[in-house]
């Protein structure tokens, strides 16, 4: 993102993100540089404007340089000692949970809030950083690797014991593919996503994907795209306690995807006769023909160069407990392709008596014993 307050001088990493074990003082001060960098920029959140997407954008580019970062640290896994990993992996997961917390504390008209994961005695983030920056600095020189884990402590302004797991999970040192194992599997597929940071589906034709509760801890980022013929439910993890912070579904068709939660924008580009249930903080609609949507907003959603769009209230099943019926303005739509005072002829109410029912949300969803894909597809009206 071109904006000056996300400016400044920065350690560039080498060509290759392979770095060899002779360049350990290098990628300590790249990694320092670089989060310090993030967290200061996700301080700053608050001074980009919604207008025009300006703060999205800004989001966007933090999550960009925290998973740039992660992938960094994994690629070189191999030549860092198990005590750097655990290191470098709590910075990692400070920045997320601090993103997460800045973009609840910051969102419009916001009836939830992200609920930290960090303990309330956790010292500030600034100075876990640099403690972790310390802690790699004059830790144990050297034979790094020898290091017990009752030393591995005081990160985040806790102790642990010898024979403690961290409940969040380290840095696997080889990130599984999950869009592969969910090709391989059979049935109704319920990827965990327990060891990795955003969720991520793609290219996948006429499967049944639904979100079990470990995903919770993946919530950082959704990503939907490339997908036909498939329905996939994301309510599960995304609670209105661990919402997504942003959403994407892009190149879309013929699908019926449940998006949960998400605590800032949810962005739908290039869907085609399908049906989404999505509750957000601001919706936003492109090149999209032939749809369904269910929504719960505090913004008017947004389209743009789209045709036959229907609109509903988000299902029941899938609202907060705290969520206000009355501040949903699912149906506050403005098409940015139309300036007449009449109504838009893109968009319009789905009738009450064409929308689905409550127990086709709460019962064929999610998939029936003995109910293939095909039948399941019918009963929601999908081709």
């Amino acid at each position: 993102m071109a904006d000056e307050r996300f400016q400044g001088a920065a350690v560039n990493p080498p060509t290759k993100r392979r770095t060899s074990i002779y360049n350990k003082e290098y990628f300590h001060q790249y990694f320092h540089q670089q989060s310090s960098q993030l967290l200061e920029q996700i301080e700053r959140l608050h001074e980009f404007s919604l207008v025009g997407g300006e703060r999205q954008d800004a989001i966007e580019h933090v999550l960009g340089g925290i998973t740039d970062l992660s992938n960094y640290v994994a690629d070189a896994s191999d030549q860092i000692s198990s005590y750097d990993k655990r290191v470098y992996s709590d910075g990692i997961r400070i920045l997320e949970e601090k993103l997460r917390v800045t973009q609840s504390s910051i969102a419009p008209n916001s009836k939830f809030k992200f609920v930290s994961r960090l303990k309330d005695d956790f010292a500030p983030a600034s100075n876990v950083l640099e403690d972790l920056s310390l802690r790699l600095t004059h830790g144990t020189p050297q034979g790094l690797e020898t290091a017990s884990p009752g030393e591995v402590s005081n990160v985040t302004g806790f102790t642990r014991s010898p024979d403690e797991k961290d409940s969040c999970g380290e840095l696997p040192l080889f990130p599984r593919n999950y869009n592969q194992e969910i090709s391989k599997a059979d049935g109704v597929r319920k990827p965990s996503f327990s060891q990795a940071t955003k969720i991520d589906l793609s290219d996948h034709k006429d499967m049944h994907i639904i979100l079990p509760p470990p995903a919770s801890r993946a919530t950082s980022m959704g990503t939907v795209t490339k997908l036909s013929g498939s329905i996939v439910d994301m309510s599960i993890p995304t609670t209105t306690k661990t919402p997504f912070a942003s959403l994407v579904i892009k190149d879309i068709r013929n699908c019926l995807i449940v998006g949960g939660q998400v605590a800032g924008s949810a962005h739908i580009t290039s869907v085609m006769e399908s049906i989404i249930a999505v509750s957000a903080g601001q919706i936003r609609i492109h090149d999209c023909e032939d749809m369904k949507f269910y929504l719960y907003s505090t913004s008017p959603p947004i389209i743009e160069n789209c045709t036959n769009i229907q609109f509903a209230p988000l299902p029941k099943c899938y609202l907060g407990p705290d969520q206000d019926l009355d501040a949903n303005k699912w149906d506050q739509v403005q098409d940015f392709n139309w300036q007449k005072t009449e109504h838009s002829p893109n968009w319009r109410i789905l009738p009450e008596e064409d929308r689905l029912a409550e127990n086709i949300w709460t019962d064929v969803v999610p998939g029936q014993l003995g109910v293939g894909l095909v039948e399941t597809k019918s009963k929601i009206g999908l081709k």
